[in-house]
Formats: C-alpha cells, structure tokens, sequence
C-alpha cells in the first residue's frame, strides 16, 4: 500500500529554505547600489547652493576678522600684524588671539574641512582656513589682505589660478567654487577660482598660506 504525502505535510526545516523575510545577497547589493546613486545625485546637484551659503558664511568671517585686524593696526601705527621669518598665516595671526579675537571660529572656513578651534586658544599648534598678505597696512585701501586658502604663495595675473579649478587641494575651501577676497578697506566680496583682479605680493610683503 502507498501512502501518498501532500506536499502541504513534509517537513519544512530543510537547509534549503528561504526565510520568507529574508534578503538574498543581490537584492542587498541593488540596494546598496541604488543609495548611492542616489546620494551622488542629490549631493551632486546640490554642491553649488551648498557652497553658496558656505561662501556667505566665509564672508562673514572675513568681515568678522577685519574688525579684529583693524583695531590691532589702529594700535600699531597703521600696520596690520608682522612677523619676521613666518612661514605660515598661522604664525602672524596668533598676534590677534584673545586679544582682538577671542572668537577663533571665525578663522575657520565653513565651507572646508578644518577642525574648529578652541574659543581663545593659540593659533601656532593649529590650522586655519585663510591665506593673509603680511607687511600691509590701512594705507593700502585698494589691496587684498586675507583671501581663503590659494592655490600657492605667488602673485597672481587676473585669469590666473587664485583657487582650486578641480576641487582638490590646495585651495579648495569652497570645492573648485572659488572663494572670497577681504581687502585692507574692510571690503569683502567673492571670486570665482580665477582671479578676478592683479593679486601682486610688492616689495616687502609675503603671501602666506595655511
């Protein structure tokens, strides 16, 4: 006699069997794939707003420090901050803290990715986000004084290379979406990667970098 199972009544444990909640392998890997792209897409699209609000926000920090700056050549004869043999902007700026800015958040760039300071700590054992021409003075109404991070220390010809082109370093707070020029007037405006204006460094001066 054969008795004949329904495939209703075996067993259901075997190794083959598939919980019905369960992800197979390609199904993770589609998913996987499909955020990223859609990540790509939306950080994408979104980098030039994104750096546009980081540009005005750099802006501000420029303007933030010029009052700083000001005040400090106001007591020094004119002159904005010195420093004999410096090598970084780093180094001429740590004269302005606590002093005439306390506020160190303002030397960093929102829109790089350089560490925040300590409120009032010394700039010398850290990294800013500004480059600064060192031996101006408020006479020189007309020149650039601090600018974001160049993309070296040389003079600079209108059209030519003042930020990244690409994105990558050197000179890339805002990406390869320029950056912002604060004169020694107090005037700030922004700048696409190629100099707007002649950015010479004259006899006696130094353009330093981070």
């Amino acid at each position: 006699m054969t008795l004949g199972l329904k495939a209703d009544c075996l067993p259901t444990g075997g190794r083959g069997r598939r919980d019905e909640g369960a992800f197979s392998l390609l199904e993770l890997l589609l998913v996987v794939a499909l955020i990223l792209v859609l990540t790509t897409i939306y950080w994408g699209s979104s980098a030039p707003s994104r750096q546009r609000s980081a540009k005005v926000a750099c802006q501000k920090n420029l303007l933030k420090l010029y009052i700083g700056m000001e005040i400090f050549a106001n007591e020094h004869g004119g002159s904005f901050p010195s420093l004999a043999g410096a090598r970084r902007s780093e180094e001429v700026l740590d004269q302005l803290v606590p002093r005439y800015d306390s506020d160190t958040s303002i030397f960093i760039c929102p829109g790089s990715r350089d560490t925040l300071l300590p409120a009032g700590e010394s700039l010398l054992k850290r990294k800013i986000s500004y480059a600064y021409y060192m031996g101006r003075s408020l006479t020189n109404a007309q020149d650039v004084l601090l600018t974001d991070k160049q993309v070296d220390t040389k003079p600079k010809a209108a059209g030519q290379w003042l930020f990244s082109s690409d994105g990558k370093p050197p000179g890339n707070n805002h990406g390869k979406y320029g950056g912002n020029l604060l004169f020694c007037d107090g005037r700030a405006q922004t700048s696409k990667a190629a100099a707007p204006i002649p950015l010479p460094v004259n006899p006696g001066e130094i353009l330093l970098n981070p």
